[in-house]
């Protein structure tokens, strides 16, 4: 699929979605990330965890989170 393409369809982010693959999928949730304190890009665990377990290692509520990514 062209980049195009991917850019007209809307990527809805769910709880048990890899972040690696949120990352792929919707590149602007890089800023969500990292203002709420998530250095999730750099983090090879990013290819196998989910957002709701890289949510709890971090103290921070998933449904939160989720929110801001599919603003």
């Amino acid at each position: 699929m062209a980049l195009e393409d991917r850019k007209k369809e809307k990527v809805e982010i769910t709880h048990d979605m890899l972040i690696g693959d949120i990352i792929q999928a919707k590149p602007e949730s890089i800023n969500t990330f990292l203002s709420i304190g998530m250095g999730c890009i750099a983090c090879p665990s990013s290819l196998y965890e989910t957002l709701d377990e890289a949510c709890m290692v971090h103290g921070i509520d998933p449904d939160f989170l989720l929110e801001k990514l599919n603003k």
